[in-house]
């Protein structure tokens, strides 16, 4: 039987609610598959998607939207410009010495003891949050709960105002109109470009605010901080901080949306977490296993490379399906079950190497928090529906919404 094609796939709504039968068929006949639309290879085994992360020297982070820009219809190019030329000298996007550079300068501020030290006020925001939702007997997860923790939390210690958090609706769908598809075309364009402007404009002011009045927050701090006379320019500050934003609520809202989900369809796993709390930290790395909340990373090869028994061409895109390889039996023994008890470790849903995310810890400290404060205070919590609105996005795999009833 000849392989599948993930082309034949990308435009069904059943694929994005369901994409692992797709990846399953893909690993185990052409783990190493070349896609027209996505103008990529794609990898869907584990040893193959980690072998792409661990070595920039073969798969690079850098020049990947330049590739893309050069693959778009000449129309298309020259409006999307602006969008590649911005990611370009990112944190994401860079590989050694410039990722080290900066990578240094953003942890002296971004530390997991700061991350640890947001407890207490990620717990009073759920704990607000939910008593605005229990009087009514049921609510949707996403914009009663997975939305807006997040984006309070990565406001205050980014430093937005909080006035401007309503904002991060808007900005997000833009974003995602351009990022998280997998295409750019000019009708995401036309919706997404003046907002992701609007967004660096604004950015570029909040930057400046800071270095005029610098206040108790990480834009402060990574304004002023410095390493041996080396500080980020503010091409570096903007892109970056524009990444630390959308990473800093995207992955922690989708990890909350699609866990509850998960969780509340598997009533057995849900019991035993109920009984026994302290299994919420194992939940949590199950669930970022199960429903890898950043389905798809990307790389360029730099050099001509065998992988998988194919030949990647140096310049040629490499499409890492994160989701595909957490559920790779050759790694996970029975990885369609869901088991809270696994010893997931090894899971790469923050990535892997160099690019590990940078706000794992903030992510896992908030859905530890949500779940916990969830289950205890809504102990009957229950779906309203049966099918869940998912989004249809490649790069996240998240929800549009989920309605529960309590």
């Amino acid at each position: 039987m000849a392989p599948i094609a993930l082309d034949d796939f990308l435009d069904k709504p059943e694929f994005y609610r369901d994409p692992y039968p797709v990846y399953h068929e893909l690993r185990a006949t052409d783990p190493v598959h070349w896609s027209d639309i996505m103008g990529s290879w794609v990898l869907t085994r584990y040893d193959d998607v980690v072998a792409s992360m661990r070595d920039p020297s073969r798969f690079s982070s850098a020049g990947r939207h330049a590739l893309s820009l050069d693959r778009l219809p000449e129309h298309v190019r020259k409006k999307a410009k602006p969008i590649y030329e911005h990611y370009a000298v990112g944190l994401i996007h860079t590989d050694p010495p410039d990722h080290t550079r900066m990578r240094a300068l953003i942890n002296k501020v971004f530390t997991v003891r700061a991350m640890e030290s947001l407890r207490p006020r990620v717990q009073k925001i759920v704990d607000d949050l939910l008593d605005a939702a229990a009087a009514k007997g049921e609510m949707d997860i996403m914009a009663a709960l997975a939305f807006p923790l997040p984006v309070a939390i990565i406001s205050q210690i980014l430093g937005i105002p909080e006035e401007d958090n309503d904002k991060f609706a808007y900005w997000n769908e833009g974003v995602n109109e351009l990022t998280a598809t997998g295409r750019t075309t000019e009708a995401n364009l036309e919706r997404g470009l003046p907002i992701f402007q609007h967004l660096r404009a604004y950015l570029r002011d909040l930057i400046e605010k800071r270095r005029r009045d610098p206040q108790d927050d990480l834009l402060s701090a990574l304004v002023m901080v410095e390493d041996e006379g080396d500080r980020l320019s503010e091409e570096e500050l903007i892109t970056n901080y524009q990444t630390l934003i959308t990473a800093g609520f995207e992955t922690t809202m989708n990890l909350i949306g699609t866990g509850l989900l998960t969780m509340l369809r598997h009533p057995d796993q849900l019991a035993q977490l109920q009984a026994d709390p302290s299994l919420t930290e194992s939940a949590v790395e199950e669930l970022l296993r199960y429903e890898t909340p950043f389905q798809r990373n990307w790389r360029v090869a730099a050099q001509d490379t065998d992988l998988g028994g194919k030949r990647i061409e140096r310049g040629q895109l490499v499409a890492q399906m994160l989701g595909a390889a957490n559920r790779d039996p050759e790694v996970f023994p029975d990885p369609d079950r869901l088991d809270i008890t696994r010893n997931s470790g090894r899971h790469i849903a923050f990535g892997y190497g160099i690019h590990f995310c940078i706000g794992a810890p903030l992510a896992r400290i908030e859905a530890d928090v949500a779940f916990r404060t969830l289950l205890r205070r809504f102990p009957a919590l229950r779906l309203k529906h049966d099918q869940a609105d998912w989004r249809e996005e490649i790069v996240f795999r998240g929800l549009n919404s989920l309605m529960v009833e309590f």
